[in-house]
């Protein structure tokens, strides 16, 4: 350790001012970051808040986002096997899901990372913690299908046009990973929708990934018939409750696993990094919306619209809910920052999430258009949650 820390010394002068490599300086310091915390001293008297910096904050959102990554890596390998006929194992399917996750892991941190290194030159600033997040998330949303050169436009897209534009990490009123993603959605539906794009097959001997067919829950719903349980599509092909819970099911690399994604939510609550409110707020918003139309259906012999046929519970597991209420609803940067605010936002966000699914089956997902759009209207609800607040206060005489 002693070393490492003499090779930064010696070589610190050639990243300050006036040295050769003074554009760099940020790179420099990105690395510095990661191997030692900052040396920066207090010059006045000290206002510690908390030991909670931005480093740390995005240490502990990477290690929550472990459980459904590694999860995901499983997944993909084990339905990749599945798919192919091939040996299903445990090591096996970490082995080929590894070989399908890992570079799209790659691709999203190396451009990431050179769109970041480049706006800290230009601009002069430091390269964020940020990032480290967002470049482990955006790959987590895709299809294991996605080519690795849409996954190098997509990261593009959300770190520059989702963030960079509006001035960096802090400022950006979307959350970046969720805005590549919906980029690509639009501009390649073909790989991103569908049924082929859930499974890939590794074909042994050729460095090559095809897909097959392979449905997912919600883009089964809308098959069913006129007056027809979409409860008995699930069950016909395999689809129950228990099985969505775990998520052994083909889907994106981490949303399958809602028993996954809830202890990255245990993690993230109990270190205070995420907060409740906005997870609860979107399990009630899902239920608030689901359960009347359920019981509309059940009363209306099943004429009510198909996806109401189904317990709202299923909704809970069923796409990318679960994991788009944890870690991509809770930014605290794109999310409101009242307590009032939040339970509003995170209410809205499952309601909305249950009304695309049920009144749009041309777009079965609802969750990353529910939380874009409530990334719009932060703002404005912690905007009339103070002025409502600061109405109630006695006047100064």
């Amino acid at each position: 350790m002693k070393a490492l820390k003499r090779l930064f010394d010696t070589t610190r002068p050639h990243f300050e001012s006036g040295g050769r490599l003074e554009k760099l300086h940020p790179l420099f310091d990105a690395i510095e970051t990661v191997a030692f915390a900052p040396a920066l001293p207090t010059a006045k008297d000290a206002h510690v808040r908390d030991s909670l910096d931005l480093k740390r904050f995005m240490t502990f959102v990477i290690i929550a986002l472990l459980p459904p990554f590694f999860y995901g890596i499983y997944n993909s390998g084990y339905q990749a096997a599945a798919a192919s006929g091939l040996d299903a194992g445990f090591v096996s399917s970490m082995l080929r899901g590894a070989w399908i996750v890992l570079p799209m892991l790659i691709v999203s941190y190396a451009v990431g990372l050179f769109w970041e290194i480049l706006f800290a030159s230009v601009r002069g600033h430091k390269i964020s913690e940020g990032f480290l997040v967002t470049g482990l998330l955006f790959p987590m949303t895709l299809p294991p299908t996605m080519p690795l050169w849409q996954v190098a436009v997509g990261i593009s897209f959300g770190v520059v046009i989702g963030k960079e534009i509006f001035g960096g990490t802090g400022r950006n009123i979307l959350n970046p990973a969720l805005t590549g993603r919906a980029f690509l959605f639009f501009a390649y539906p073909v790989n991103m929708s569908g049924d082929r794009v859930w499974t890939a097959v590794v074909q042994t001997g050729q460095q090559a990934v095809d897909a097959v067919t392979a449905a997912t829950p919600l883009a089964l719903a809308p098959l069913a018939a006129s007056g027809e349980s979409v409860a008995r599509i699930f069950s016909e092909a395999g689809y129950t409750f228990q099985r969505l819970f775990i998520g052994n099911i083909p889907g994106s690399v981490g949303e399958t696993s809602t028993l996954m994604i809830l202890l990255g939510a245990a993690f993230l609550v109990i270190t205070g990094v995420a907060n409740y409110r906005i997870m609860l707020g979107g399990v009630i918003g899902v239920l608030a919306v689901a359960y009347p139309g359920y019981l509309i259906h059940l009363s209306s012999g099943g004429e009510a619209a198909r996806m109401f046929s189904i317990h709202p519970a299923w909704h809970l597991v069923m796409g990318s809910f679960a994991f788009g209420i944890v870690y991509m609803a809770t930014d605290p940067v794109s999310a409101p920052g009242m307590n009032l605010s939040r339970w509003i936002y995170g209410i809205l966000i499952g309601a909305l999430t249950v009304m695309i699914r049920v009144f749009n089956p041309a777009y079965p997902e609802g969750v990353m258009l529910a939380i874009l759009f409530m990334n719009i209207f932060a703002p404005l609800i912690d905007h009339f949650i103070i002025k409502a607040r600061l109405s109630k206060r006695v006047p100064n005489v």
